[in-house]
């Protein structure tokens, strides 16, 4: 009788992990045909465009389309290098004023500022991302652009001798998009930054401070060098933003196919050449084609971008591994 008990036992022990095992396999196949389907997804996308931008790549070559300067839309002339360069100069403009302001609003809502006004404070950042693109681009239409010309001339003129500021200002410019593309990354970089500061061991920060450290320096030996890759990671993908923005910039970049003289110059980028023109383009078109590359190369720039955070946060983890062994060694 005992032997029967114990062979029925082992045979519903086997049952079960029979299932578990059936089970784990069915979750696993089903995660991996959605992992391969979203890449195939994502393969077949830019393979697409790629094919409905041949037009133009064979009119004229990948370098000429990339860096010729001309994009002439009655004489089917389309060069992106201006699109490229002020897309890049906007992103750039964007980081440079957003970022700081972003990273220290994280840094003062997690580390400084009262509890009970933590929340409130982080709101009202977040609210930020909930105003429509088109709601930021007429702000600076109507109160930006004329706000900032005088001080603009005023700067332009003072510096004229710094490279990329002095020369005529014009109302669209890069500054003004970079500004309110600054203004726009701020939640998203501030939101991914407080998530990451928020989870510095408070065993770190006490340690800082038993040996004698002030808020500043706990906040620069400790709570930064944890939360770097973070950071970087929300940076990226403000950046991400910045590039493919479109409504916003459109309105207040001026729409120029040139390359400015300054950051006071009028511009154009390569989302918002696509959303001004292809309402107008005829469908298999040269123009057409010429705005599906450049939504090609606005993806591979979004690639780029992706790819290096990737990369900047993977050398930082094998960093502070490898410091941590040292330490343990």
């Amino acid at each position: 009788m005992a032997k029967t008990t114990s062979i029925t036992n082992t045979s519903s022990r086997a049952l079960s992990v029979a299932r578990e095992w059936s089970a784990d396999a069915t979750l696993r196949l089903v995660l991996q045909v959605f992992a391969i389907a979203l890449m195939a997804i994502i393969v077949g996308f830019f393979v697409q465009l790629a094919l409905m931008a041949a037009p133009v790549i064979s009119s004229m070559g990948v370098a000429g389309f990339l860096f010729d300067n001309n994009w002439d839309v009655a004489h089917e002339i389309f060069g992106a290098w201006p699109l490229v360069v002020g897309t890049v100069i906007t992103s750039v403009i964007a980081l440079i004023i957003g970022v700081p302001v972003a990273v220290s609003a994280a840094i003062y809502i997690t580390e400084f500022a009262p509890a009970r006004l933590r929340s409130t404070l982080a709101l009202l950042l977040d609210l930020l991302a909930a105003i429509p693109s088109v709601v930021y681009g007429l702000w600076g239409v109507f109160v930006l652009i004329p706000t900032l010309k005088p001080i603009e001339r005023w700067v332009a003129s003072t510096f004229d001798f710094v490279p990329f500021i002095g020369g005529a200002v014009n109302g669209p410019n890069y500054f003004v998009a970079g500004l309110i593309l600054a203004i726009m990354i701020i939640p998203i970089v501030s939101a991914i930054s407080r998530e990451v500061l928020s989870t510095v061991p408070l065993a770190e920060k006490e340690a800082a401070l038993a040996l004698g450290a002030t808020r500043i320096e706990v906040i620069r030996l400790a709570v930064l060098p944890h939360s770097a890759a973070g950071i970087v990671s929300a940076v990226m993908l403000g950046l991400g933003r910045a590039i493919g923005e479109t409504i916003a910039v459109t309105l207040v970049i001026g729409n120029a196919a040139i390359i400015g003289q300054s950051i006071f110059s009028q511009g154009y980028t390569l989302a918002a050449v696509v959303a001004n023109e292809f309402g107008e383009a005829e469908p298999g078109s040269v123009h057409s084609a010429a705005l599906i590359a450049a939504g090609v190369v606005l993806f591979i720039l979004t690639f780029i971008v992706n790819a290096t955070a990737r990369v900047l946060i993977m050398r930082r983890t094998v960093k502070r591994v490898s410091v941590a062994d040292k330490v343990v060694a």
